[in-house]
């Protein structure tokens, strides 16, 4: 005596959902690792940029400022690459000349902060 289980067809739409979940999956792995390259391959082009306009010991202090301040100085470098870019730079940078340059984007982008206390 056989028998037909109405579960039958489930299985074989429960499979076709899990491989195309995993399919999914695996579409999805593959972007984020091509998102990663990218990420990598423009980091070593910013570092080789960065490499190339300013002295040793102007990337020493560059370095310890990014430990201290990090989105500083992602401006910082932003702002040099993009002037290295355009060929608005005289290359390459000294410590002296990057310090005065990140005094005065510190003067530009500083905010005050001021507390009063009024009493009543």
């Amino acid at each position: 005596m056989a028998t037909d289980y109405p579960n039958q067809g489930g299985e074989e739409e429960l499979e076709a959902l899990l491989e195309k979940q995993y399919r999914e999956l695996l579409r999805r792995r593959a972007e984020l690792e091509r998102l990663k390259r990218e990420r990598e391959a423009e980091e070593i082009r910013r570092a080789e940029i960065l490499r190339r306009i300013l002295t040793p010991e102007a990337r020493e202090r560059l370095a310890n400022l990014k430990l201290v301040r990090p989105e500083f100085a992602r401006l910082v470098e932003d702002q040099l690459i993009a002037l290295a870019v355009q060929g608005r730079l005289r290359t390459p940078i000294t410590d002296e000349e990057l310090k005065e340059l990140l005094a005065e984007l510190y003067e530009r982008t500083r905010r005050d902060y001021r507390i009063s206390i009024r009493e009543k």
